[in-house]
């Protein structure tokens, strides 16, 4: 278990709190993890081996399957591709409870390092999230759109705009963070303004992390522009995403 960033978000708003703890050493070890915490990692883990011995018995060997084993980091999650009833993930724990796969801790310590060595103040919104997370994310959301006085279709279709809807979002991958300013901690277009969303915008690719929903890409990604939405892709993909201007489903279509 490793530390990183800390953060906290209300969703009653889209305002988001985070503490001077933000700036401690991302390699220090998560102390005092309770007995029943551990019971449950164990269940956890027996439940996946489970599913994935029901997996291997069976037939079906797909190609979105063969790409989730074989080339993890790429792994396409969006409206029209639902994540794997199957897919399991090891995590490292954050801070705050959050969490992110194992595999792309190291260089997401890197770049936050990074940023904090040129003056910068990264803050991790979001990470990982359970399906149950997810569903109350959206239900949140189309509640909202409802007291607007949208019909419940319209609030539906409104909220999947903004919110994965559950089995669709990345942040299920644990391969996705949310990373924004502290000096101003609002999910909005704004963001990019930032001298921290600046810096990623032209430096994460060069640790593997690419900006996941750009501008001018949602018709292609069906989300709207996140300028704080950031996923793990590789070294080599986000070069090459970054360079070619390309969002992650264009990539993909051409390999």
């Amino acid at each position: 278990m490793k530390l990183i960033l800390i953060g906290s978000l209300f969703l009653t708003g889209a305002v988001i709190t985070g503490g001077t703890a933000a700036y401690r050493d991302l390699s220090r070890k998560v102390e005092n993890i309770s007995e029943n915490r551990n019971i449950e990692e164990t269940d956890r883990k027996k439940r996946a081996g489970d599913e994935q011995t029901e997996r291997n018995e069976g037939d079906g060997d797909s190609e979105g399957t063969q790409r989730e084993d074989s080339e993890w980091n790429l792994i396409l999650v969006n409206p029209w591709n639902p994540i794997s009833a199957y897919y399991t993930v090891e995590l490292v724990e954050l801070q705050n409870g959050q969490a992110i796969d194992e595999r792309a801790y190291p260089e997401l310590q890197d770049m936050m390092d990074a940023m904090r060595a040129e003056g910068l103040s990264p803050l991790i919104c979001s990470s990982y999230r359970s399906a149950a997370k997810q569903q109350s994310l959206y239900k949140n959301r189309v509640y909202r759109f409802l007291q607007e006085g949208y019909s419940q279709a319209e609030s539906e279709s409104e909220a999947k705009k903004w919110v994965a809807f559950p089995g669709t979002s990345e942040h299920q991958t644990g391969l996705a963070v949310d990373i924004v300013s502290m000096d101003y901690q609002m999910l909005d277009e704004n963001q990019e303004n930032t001298r921290e969303q600046q810096w990623l915008m032209e430096n994460s690719y060069k640790y593997g992390w690419i900006l996941r929903y750009p501008n001018e890409k949602s018709a292609i990604t069906g989300i709207y522009y996140e300028p704080w939405h950031y996923r793990y892709v590789g070294k080599k993909a986000a070069e090459e995403i970054y360079r070619r201007g390309l969002c992650l489903e264009e990539y993909l279509e051409e390999r």
